[in-house]
Order: C-alpha cells, then sequence, then structure tokens
C-alpha cells in the first residue's frame, strides 16, 4: 500500500522565525489579517493555534481534509502558497441541517467525524455545492457556517487562519454552535463568554444585533455566576479569590470539556491542579469538601461592566484600540497584491460555479 504524507497544523505564529511570512500576510485588507481590531478573534486574550495564529498545512498530490464546518462557526483565510492546486467544494450555512441529518442515516459524527460528501448524493438531495480549483496564489475566503472539504490535486503548500468579523450575525452563528456544542459533548474551541466579557470591556460597540446578543450572553452569564455564589455561601463553602492574569488560557472542564468561567472547581489528580465545571464537581462530591473553589472576577465589576455596555453609534466611536492589542499587532495594512486573486465562499460574495 503506498502511503500518502500530509504535513497538517505547522504552526508559524514565532515572530522571530517567521518574521517575513507575517509581514507579508500583515499587507493583506484588514479583514482578512490575523489580528485587527474588527476581528472578533483578537480579543479571546491567548493564542488559539490555528484559529488566531497562522498554520501551515503541506500537500502531496490526494491529500483531503474532509468535510467540516470551522470551529464555532468562524470564518476562515487560506491561501495557497504553490507550486500545485488544490480542489475546494463547499456548501452554504444554510444547508448543514440537512447535511447533519445524511451523516446521522450513515451513523457519522457531523462535528467530529472524517466523511467526504458525494457530489450526486447532494445533488439527489437539492443541495447545491460549489466547486473550484485554487491556484497558487489564490486566497479563499470562507464564510460564516460554511460546509467545505478540499483535496490537493498537487504539490503544495497552504497557510490558514481564523477571522470573526465584529459583526452580529457572525456572533449569533459562533455562540449558536458554542451552545449546540454543549449538547452534543463537543468542545468549543473559542472560549465564547470570556470573549464576550472582553468586548464589553475594550471594544465600543457600533451594530445593534451584536449588542443585543452580547448583552443576552452576559445577563445569562451573572445570573448563572450569582445562583452559583449563592448556593456556595448557603453551604459555607469557601471560595479563594485567584484572578486572572494576562494572557492567561481559558480552563475547561476536565470531565465534559466545557469553558469554566470565573468560578473554579479545582482539584488534584494524579499530581496535577485540574479544572472542573460546578456540574460536573458536584457530581463527584456533591459537599465539593474534595475541591478548591477559585474566583478569576469580582462579581460587582462584571455587573459594571454590563451595566457600562453601551450601543456606541458609528459617529462617536470610530478607534476600536483595546489593552489586549499593541500598535504591533494591529499595524497598518496596504492594499492586496495585485497578481493575488479573492475566491468567496458561501452566498454572501461573488460564487464559484456550481456543481
Amino acid at each position: 500500500m503506498k502511503m500518502v504524507k500530509f504535513g497538517t497544523n505547522g504552526d508559524l505564529s514565532d515572530e522571530n522565525v517567521f518574521s517575513q511570512l507575517l509581514h507579508e500576510i500583515a499587507k493583506l485588507p484588514e479583514f482578512l489579517t490575523v489580528m485587527s481590531p474588527e476581528n472578533i478573534l483578537s480579543y479571546v486574550g491567548h493564542t488559539i493555534l490555528g484559529m488566531n495564529s497562522v498554520q501551515l498545512y503541506m500537500k502531496v498530490p490526494g491529500c483531503r481534509t474532509p468535510a467540516h464546518q470551522e470551529n464555532n462557526n468562524f470564518c476562515s483565510v487560506n491561501v495557497n502558497i504553490g507550486p500545485g492546486d488544490c480542489e475546494w467544494f463547499a456548501v452554504p450555512n444554510k444547508y448543514w441541517g440537512m447535511m447533519h441529518r445524511m451523516c446521522e442515516r450513515r451513523r457519522l459524527q457531523f462535528l467530529t467525524g472524517s466523511w467526504w460528501p458525494l457530489v450526486d448524493d447532494l445533488r439527489e438531495n437539492k443541495i447545491p455545492v460549489y466547486r473550484f480549483t485554487q491556484k497558487p496564489g489564490d486566497i479563499v475566503w470562507v464564510n460564516v457556517g460554511c460546509v467545505h472539504w478540499v483535496q490537493s490535486t498537487g504539490f503544495c503548500n497552504n497557510i490558514a487562519w481564523n477571522v470573526g468579523p465584529m459583526t452580529g450575525h457572525q456572533y449569533r452563528m459562533s455562540t449558536e454552535r458554542y451552545y449546540w456544542n454543549k449538547v452534543q459533548s463537543v468542545k468549543s474551541i473559542v472560549p465564547m463568554v470570556h470573549v464576550t466579557w472582553n468586548l464589553a470591556r475594550f471594544v465600543p460597540i457600533r451594530e445593534a444585533e451584536l449588542h443585543s446578543q452580547m448583552r443576552r450572553v452576559m445577563d445569562g452569564c451573572l445570573g448563572r455566576l450569582s445562583a452559583s455564589k449563592a448556593r456556595m455561601e448557603k453551604e459555607k463553602i469557601p471560595i479563594k479569590w485567584h484572578g486572572r492574569e494576562k494572557n492567561e488560557a481559558t480552563y475547561y472542564c476536565r470531565r465534559c470539556d466545557v469553558e469554566v468561567f470565573n468560578f473554579l472547581f479545582t482539584t488534584q489528580l494524579e499530581d496535577k491542579h485540574v479544572v472542573f465545571c460546578e456540574e460536573c464537581a458536584r457530581q463527584a462530591d456533591s459537599s465539593l469538601l474534595t475541591y478548591t473553589v477559585l474566583q478569576q472576577f469580582e462579581l460587582e465589576d462584571l455587573m459594571s461592566v454590563r451595566d457600562n455596555f453601551q450601543l456606541r453609534p458609528a459617529s462617536l466611536s470610530t478607534d476600536l484600540g483595546s489593552p489586549l492589542l499593541s500598535a504591533a499587532d494591529v499595524p497598518k495594512m496596504p492594499g492586496l497584491a495585485p497578481a493575488a486573486t479573492q475566491v468567496v465562499l458561501g452566498p454572501a460574495g461573488t460564487a464559484p460555479t456550481k456543481c
């Protein structure tokens, strides 16, 4: 049997090693760049490899990336460095439910499985498919929630990263997938609750839909935190102040992989301190006597952020600068080099040929 080699997820985030490459990427239009004031993923507060940092894919002919949506339905940018071509297939987000049901009928996991849709099957189910070739120098923009799968038809190198346009549509799609992942017991790579509070602290929000969606998430979060604190105070469970350091990574429950925000239920396993969510901690020990509860934020501070979170008219807020981003992180970006081309996937742009 002949082995096909596929080098995936090469980390290119080290500015000392890949400074020339990252400098070239900074020349792209702002909406395509890895870090920018209008990119939701710039406010995570720490690096998520391959999402708010650049990754490399080295391919020989026949390498395939199975069908998937991007993590938390964020957009993505993919650049073919060459020398060979890649063939892309894509389905707009509005049809993802139909594709999910097709996977269920075949006992495939839509979110975590490895599957390659057949164009004829999609045609029979009246699902439109976009199909095109990505030449060296071509940039592919994958729109919000677009289901896509890719195969190399030559020897090629691709670089890719994710972006999150500062819009209500992007935020809603990302938070919906965040909660759907919880139902499906799938880890959300982007900690949407933590990101929401960072946006509320540092970004003047100019769009009503985005403001409304964020306010809803913050209100729900505060309700859960207040109820949790009341339970622990009633049970006289001590809460220790922990705080949060700059660039500290978000914590996830060791058991169920959900984001753990503010109250960290920690215990020692195999000589390591690990974090659980309250639900999983209480399932293991209803009294929480074997856990140490750490607090990262004061509830009064979070309430103040929520109360001061106002919709800002565009005319009053043109500067989206943030303490999370230095001037070096958000450079001034010249225009796109004339030799490059752009391909937009999904209904929001010029569509490639339908199958």
